[in-house]
Order: structure tokens, then sequence, then C-alpha cells
């Protein structure tokens, strides 16, 4: 049984994964509701923090349940956004912290998926910044293709970049 989520102010503590490989391509991760595929969208691996857990422990925890990547270089946060958006009958309300990491490993095994990620997650697939670009798909968070495109041309952030608040 997982350790309880980590919340504070209200918000559920979650930390994402912007993973690259070496062609630059990021890994997505594709998602619906769980009694409705046709109500899908794209998402980075992540996830809430568990018990004490810090984000950089969750951040590489989540990788390894939803993708089986092992061997990664997590770098800095890149950016931070809140959400609240409904999924699966509730409503999440979350802070989210969006890691940079580098993996050589493409291939991708979700063995530690919770029961509700086995009903609502149909696969991984690795983008490149321009297929994100011209994409007719919902991705998270908005604007992903261009703050990709933004990492890719100048670099990580000095500090992280506060994302405008997404309520869905």
């Amino acid at each position: 049984m997982p350790a309880e989520a980590t919340y504070e102010g209200g918000l559920r503590k979650v930390a994402r994964v912007v993973l690259l490989d070496p062609q630059e391509r990021v890994l997505l991760l594709h998602g619906h509701e769980p009694d409705d595929p046709a109500d899908d969208w794209w998402f980075t691996p992540g996830g809430g923090l568990e018990g004490v857990e810090t984000h950089e422990e969750a951040a590489l925890r989540e990788l390894v349940e939803e993708t089986g990547i092992t061997e990664v270089e997590l770098g800095p946060v890149l950016w931070r956004r809140r959400c609240s958006f409904p999924f699966a009958g509730r409503r999440w309300d979350q802070d989210e912290w969006y890691y940079l990491a580098r993996t050589r490993q493409t291939t991708t095994v979700a063995a530690g998926f919770t029961d509700l990620e086995r009903r609502s997650v149909a696969g991984a697939r690795w983008w490149t910044c321009q297929e994100l670009a011209e994409a007719h798909e919902t991705v998270y968070p908005t604007r992903f293709a261009e703050l990709l495109r933004r990492l890719l041309d100048e670099g990580p952030p000095a500090r992280p970049e506060v994302l405008d608040t997404e309520i869905v």
C-alpha cells in the first residue's frame, strides 16, 4: 500500500520529470479518464510526494514506477505550477515541480503503476519538440511545446519559472 500523499496548504505536492533522451526528445505519458478513453491528454511522468519524501526522491521514484527508467541524471527544477483539474470522479489541487532529467535509456516499462494508473494511462511516447509544436493533442502543462523549445534553445532557467495557474 502506498504511503499517504503529502499535502501543504490544501495542495497535493507533486514532482514531475521533463525527461530528455540523447536526441533531445521528451518522454510523455498518454492519459485518459478511466471510464472514457476518448477524453485524453499527454503529460510528463511524475506524481505525488509520499510521507517525508523530497521532491527529488519522488521524481526519481515516480519515473521508475511509471517508465521503468532507472539510468537518469536529475537536473534542476525548471518550472513550478499550481493546477486544479477533475479526474476519476474528484478534483485534484496540486503544486507541481518540474525537474529536468536526461537519460540514454529509451525503452519504457510501466511495471509500477497503481490501479488507477493501469486504468488511465494508455502508454508512453518520445516526442521531438517539432512534433509537439505541430500536434493537435492536449498536452499539460499548457504551452509545453513552447516551454520545451525555450529549454532546448536557452538551457534551464537560473531559477524555477512560475507558470500560470491552470484550472480545468
